[in-house]
């Protein structure tokens, strides 16, 4: 079974509990300290298999870490562990899954070496608001319901609002359209993709 450690959380002493995203589960399990044990964190991506317990949290066992070289650069890392963490607080009170946000992370995944990682989780964010069905991709504003046409303001799952009705910082309202319709941020320049960055950390 292969997945994406979306959080690791100390217990008793150096015991820890390991949510892992798989294709179709979020997977609570239990990992015993021992001095054998490969070492595991946030962000990576593993293979491993899964000791059941009649009554406790299933043992993560024979775990394998499933490499990628950006993960030694500490900037990519931290964007990418904060996309963890982001996913894990939408994501821990579902067990059964879709396999888009699997799939969605092992496309950034796989792109992070050669792409800027802000844009790639950027779109990833949008890709997964259009299928949960909360992507505002006809641009009116939640506050008002009235239609935007020149400058928005965006706030958490990228709402969309006009300047009067939610003082924030604004967006050209055809290159957020852009975003929207082509999944791509090629339009946006890196002030803008900063500015997106820090409104996609309030959480999905």
């Amino acid at each position: 079974m292969q997945g994406y450690i979306l959080r690791v959380q100390k217990v008793r002493d150096e015991d820890l509990l390991v949510f892992v995203l798989t294709p179709n589960l979020l997977v609570k399990s239990y990992r015993f300290f021992g001095a054998r044990h490969s070492n595991i964190m946030t962000g990576y991506k593993i293979d491993f298999e899964l000791e059941q317990e009649a009554k406790f949290l299933p043992k993560l066992r024979s775990i394998l870490h499933l490499g990628f070289k950006w993960l030694l650069e500490r900037d990519k890392l931290i964007i990418w562990q904060q996309f963890m963490r982001l996913l894990y607080d939408h994501l821990k009170e579902v067990e059964q899954l879709d396999e888009i946000y699997f799939n969605e992370l092992d496309r950034c995944a796989k792109q992070m070496q050669l792409q800027n990682p802000k844009r790639l989780i950027i779109e990833s964010y949008v890709k997964i608001l259009e299928y949960e069905g909360r992507l505002h991709s006809e641009l009116e504003c939640f506050i008002c319901d009235e239609e935007i046409e020149s400058e928005l303001c965006l706030t958490r799952g990228f709402l969309p609002s006009h300047k009067h009705c939610l003082d924030r910082s604004e967006f050209d309202a055809s290159k957020i359209k852009n975003l929207f319709d082509t999944k791509s941020t090629i339009e946006l320049n890196d002030d803008e993709i900063n500015r997106l960055y820090k409104i996609l950390l309030d959480g999905l």
